[in-house]
């Protein structure tokens, strides 16, 4: 994973070598993302930047990528994991000038191009995470497009000049577009036409095209080995996240079944890295730490679990959101420690994690999900988180462990995985206290033998908790210090867009403030709370979210039990 910068709709009067100064050291500022190389493309109506993590074909792959007649341009930062199959899939020639998987990008585009199907067609095809800019020359083109769910994270705008900017950090884009706004996830730009398009939208979303379907636990489990299994290409070292909990538990169990051999070539031969290591953070005592040392005792994985203090997660805390980019609390109180081991992680020499981000999210793995009245409603709800992902969970995992040079991967919101258990019925997932059927049971079911049952039936802990309980309890006596009653009272005057309802929330937007002051900045952190108890279908089920103001797992849960006692 990398980081991508571009600027189109050069004009003949415009200086491009000042262009290419401005565009180096707005890439720059990104750059975190990709330390390993830059490079740059030049054309009289485009430029394109790229900053290179080197993953796959870390000897060559340096981009932009060009064709081998230097008529397309592309920069990207992701993974295409089905790469290999796509290169067998196509029908006319490309020359590939790299080992890059995402060069199969560019002979794609020709592809349709030539068929006169259009980009649409192949981004449909692509299994992976992404986010890419593609210059065609000879058309005077550009194709911009991000990954369905929003993994990786693209901003666009216009400088005063009216010319599109790209870039995969709003830090680049900040001062220079007064409209920068995310990139939607699951859609393309086409500047031929003007038009944004989605072109991920599957069945599923609609609960009629799975009311009554059945998914078998086998079909589940095979699915996300096989998610796993294809995540795992790489040819640098790596690592699994392991907090101890279900989600990253599994993820973890899969790759040591799969870590001895090498992905790339079809697992014919050795691993050049067979031993799986696995990474831990929490303050001192903390529950994901003892946890994550049970669970990698059992897999045998070469554990490395860091406690950090409060202090060290406070001081960080600037930086935290000058990186991630977000004002929201929850996101925040979660990114700190992710941050702060991103770097140990970083001086350890592995490049890339896997992690287990979306799994409530597909499963319905939050609290508030014992509440849904039926299983359309559970269902449609699945689909709302799975839509705001990459405001929250994604957004964390990736800002804040690529901060540092690492990159995430999230084997459960691999493309294929997704259909597979988004297809199957929502009563298949609901919670039924009454039967003692906790939640995501259905994938607890699948994975029967995988894992000690303590650590397959443990209930979900969100991370910000899971660290150590001190550490929330902490954050908002620092922010009542810091924040007055009666900045609080006046909080709608100074941030009308999305006011800040706590005094932690407003020392939060007063940190992210400084950074990024400009309104349009603001907007792209959606309004409203991120917290499982403001979902509009939260309070439609039990009314006692309303007054929900804190996103702790421990708040959500005591409403729960007090619910349930009633």
């Amino acid at each position: 994973m990398c980081s991508i910068f571009g600027i189109f709709g050069l004009q003949p009067g415009d200086d491009r070598q000042a262009l290419r100064r401005q565009a180096l050291e707005q890439s720059q500022r990104q750059r975190h993302r990709g330390p390993d190389w830059s490079g740059v493309y030049v054309d009289a109506q485009a430029i394109l930047v790229h900053e290179r993590l080197a993953i796959v074909d870390p000897a060559g792959g340096s981009q932009p990528l060009l064709s081998e007649d230097g008529g397309l341009a592309l920069a990207v930062n992701g993974e295409i994991y089905n790469h290999r199959e796509l290169k067998q899939e196509l029908v006319q020639p490309y020359a590939f000038q790299t080992g890059s998987d995402c060069e199969v990008i560019n002979a794609l585009y020709r592809e349709c191009e030539a068929a006169g199907t259009g980009p649409a067609g192949f981004l449909n095809r692509l299994n992976g995470i992404f986010a890419f800019a593609l210059w065609d020359k000879a058309r005077g083109r550009a194709v911009i497009a991000r990954d369905p769910i929003g993994v990786v994270p693209l901003y666009w705008g216009h400088d005063k000049q009216g010319r599109l900017c790209v870039a995969s950090e709003m830090k680049s884009l900040a001062d220079t577009c007064a409209d920068v706004a995310q990139f939607p996830p699951g859609h393309w730009y086409d500047s031929a036409t003007g038009e944004l398009s989605r072109y991920y939208q599957q069945p599923w979303r609609d609960y009629d095209a799975v009311q009554g379907v059945e998914v078998s636990t086998e079909a589940l489990r095979e699915a996300f080995e096989a998610a796993v299994h294809r995540q795992l290409m790489t040819d640098v070292p790596y690592g699994v996240l392991l907090s101890g909990g279900l989600d990253s538990s599994l993820v973890a169990a899969v790759a040591a079944r799969y870590a001895r051999r090498r992905i790339e070539d079809g697992d014919q031969s050795e691993a050049w890295w067979p031993r799986l290591h696995s990474f831990a953070i929490g303050l001192k005592g903390s529950p994901d730490l003892a946890a994550a040392q049970v669970a990698a005792e059992m897999l045998g994985t070469v554990h490395h679990g860091f406690e950090y203090t409060f202090e060290e997660g406070l001081d960080a805390l600037p930086e935290v959101i000058r990186h991630i980019e977000t004002y929201d609390v929850t996101t925040i109180r979660a990114s700190t420690p992710m941050f702060l081991l991103a770097r140990r992680i970083k001086a350890m020499g592995v490049k890339m994690v896997l992690s287990g981000e979306g799994s409530d999210e597909i499963f319905g793995g939050y609290l508030y999900f014992h509440k849904a009245p039926n299983a359309r409603e559970f269902h449609e709800e699945l689909v709302r988180k799975l839509d705001a992902l990459n405001n929250y969970d994604c957004l964390r995992a990736n800002k804040s462990m690529m901060a540092w040079g690492v990159e995430p991967r999230v084997p459960f919101l691999d493309r294929e995985f997704l259909d597979v258990a988004m297809r199957m019925d929502a009563r298949h997932k609901m919670v039924d206290m009454a039967s003692g059927r906790i939640e995501k049971a259905v994938l607890r079911e699948a994975f029967e033998g995988y894992l000690p049952k303590d650590i397959l039936w443990r209930q979900k802990e969100q991370f910000s908790d899971g660290v150590g309980y001190g550490w929330i309890d902490g954050l908002k006596a620092h922010a009542e210090a810091q924040v007055s009653d009666r900045e609080l009272a006046a909080a709608d005057k100074r941030f009308p867009y999305n006011p800040p309802q706590t005094k932690e929330a407003y020392y939060y937007r007063s940190l992210f403030e400084q950074f990024y002051p400009t309104p349009a900045a603001a907007e792209t952190v959606p309004g409203g709370k991120s917290i499982a108890c403001s979902s509009p279908a939260a309070i439609a089920w039990d009314a006692s979210f309303a007054a929900l103001a804190d996103p702790s797992g421990r708040a959500v849960a005591g409403v729960h039990a007090q619910a349930l006692a009633g």
